[in-house]
Formats: structure tokens, sequence, C-alpha cells
């Protein structure tokens, strides 16, 4: 067992609150026997807070097709995942993403079609609920590639960096690659929030990462996942529109409580989330409040 691993097992398996622990098992109910585990991971873990909040959850499942009743979002979850939802349970509301066990892994792999599940579990999640041991096994096998394929990715561009340093640039260039709501600030914030953490994390994942470009090459690569993930982000607030509940509320909530915007939804943007969404972009991308 290496010592990532360990560190990863150790996170993973840290207590949370048991209204926490109860929605995951309830997230992981409604998808039956093809749910293989939950993880929290996001704001509200950092915070340790949940009233007025959202909470945030991946599920991992068996298969896509086993875990829907209908066709068609398992057609969706296949082909531009995860598929997003919106969830309430006792008095609390989350959003869960659905990843199968082997896009999970791959995308914390170097291969991954995006940089965006790599940069999320290099973060801290808790594992909340698993299927059975081998279920728990295999997600932590999981969540430990996802920072030393961060930092392979990364290390090219700064090789003479220290890790702090290192994991800001990493976290600064996944932000680029998505559509996002975030201050300019927010990469470093989240390590700055416990650099401790990224310091033990970062030295044991830089044991492991292995880069395989040129600074050269390593900035044609993050140009070109940048370009994708903006694009695929895109993709994946057209298919919400479908899947997710209230979307459009929870769009703008989320712009507002990340940036200086002062977003009020007409009430047919309430009722047609993805127009809304086009509409929105323009004005979004002109001020700033995404990028």
């Amino acid at each position: 067992m290496t010592q990532l691993r360990t560190l990863v097992a150790e996170e993973l398996k840290a207590r949370v609150d048991r209204q926490v622990t109860a929605m995951a098992a309830a997230i992981a109910a409604k998808h039956g026997k093809a749910s293989r585990a939950v993880l929290f991971y996001g704001s509200c873990l950092r915070q340790k807070q949940l009233d007025g909040l959202m909470l945030d959850f991946y599920l991992i499942v068996s298969d896509y097709r086993e875990a829907y009743a209908k066709r068609w979002p398992a057609a969706a979850n296949r082909l531009i995942p995860p598929n997003v939802y919106h969830f309430e349970h006792d008095g609390l509301v989350a959003k869960y993403a659905v990843l199968s066990e082997a896009d999970f892994t791959h995308e914390c792999s170097p291969q991954a079609w995006t940089v965006s599940t790599a940069a999320r579990f290099a973060q801290p999640s808790r594992l909340v609920w698993s299927a059975n041991a081998a279920a728990a096994k295999k997600a932590i096998d999981t969540v430990s590639m996802a920072a030393p394929t961060l930092l392979g990715w990364t290390r090219p561009l700064a090789p003479r960096a220290n890790i702090i340093e290192l994991w800001k640039r990493a976290f600064g260039l996944t932000f680029n690659a998505e559509l996002r709501a975030e201050r300019l600030g927010r990469p470093g914030a989240l390590v700055d929030a416990d650099p401790e953490r990224y310091e033990r994390f970062g030295a044991a994942a830089l044991k492991l990462a292995k880069p395989a470009m040129t600074r050269a090459e390593a900035e044609r690569w993050w140009r070109r996942k940048q370009g994708h993930g903006k694009r695929y982000s895109v993709a994946r607030l057209a298919k919400a529109s479908f899947t997710f509940a209230g979307g459009a509320d929870y769009i703008a909530w989320k712009i507002n409580r990340h940036s200086d915007a002062n977003i009020r939804l007409k009430p047919w943007q309430q009722r047609h989330p993805l127009l809304a969404a086009i509409s929105l972009l323009p004005r979004l991308l002109r001020t700033g409040a995404i990028r």
C-alpha cells in the first residue's frame, strides 16, 4: 500500500454528520442494486455547514442501464457523463452526479476526457456510503489516482514550483477548463484553507506522478483541454436542463454566491432553464461573472 493510498483511505473514512450519511444512503437506495459508492465533497464538507446550502455528492454505479428505470437517462449518462440530479432528504437539499465505476476510474486517470473529476477528487472528500468492502476498496483506489494524475499534468508547466505553488497552478488550470462562477482567487483559497493537507498529499502524489510531456507539449495539451472543457460544460448544462429540477434557480444562486453578479430570473427563465442559460451566457462572459 502506498503512502498516498493510506492518506486517501484515512481521509475518505473520516467521520461526517449523520445527516450526510443518511442522505447518501437515500441517494443510493434510489438507484437500487446498481449503487456502489457515494462520495461527499465540496463547500459543505470544507465549511462543515449543512443548513441553507446545497450538499454535493457523487454516486458511483456499476452500470448506467442498471441504475435507471428508463433507457434515455442511461444513454445520456453514457454519452455525456455525469448526469446531475436534485435531491431532498430530511430538510436538506443536495445535488448528486452519477458516474459508473469504469468512467470514474477513467476520469481520475491520465487518459481522462476532461480534467474536472481528477481535480475534484484531488481535493478532500468522504466515502459516506458503500455497497460492500469491495466497492469501498475500488472507490479508495480510484480516488488515490486523482492527485498524481492532476500533478502529473501540471508539473511540466512548473517544474521548479514548490508543492503549494504546484497545487495552486493545477487548480487554476482546471478552473479555466470549465465555465465557472468563481472569484479569481478561488483556486489559491482552496489550498490556503488547509496547506498542511496539500503538503502531505502533494509530497506523496509526486512520488507516483508520471509527467509524460515537455513544457511545450503540456502547454498545448492544457489549451486543448481547456477549450474542450468549456464546450463540454455547455453540453452538460444543456443536458441538466432535462435532469435537474430547479436548474435555472440553482445556476443563478451559484453564480451570485461565487461572484459579484446579481442575477434575478424572470418567470420564463425559471420555466426554461436551457433557454435561460443561453440568454444569460453573453452577459456573464462579458462581465466576468463566469470564465
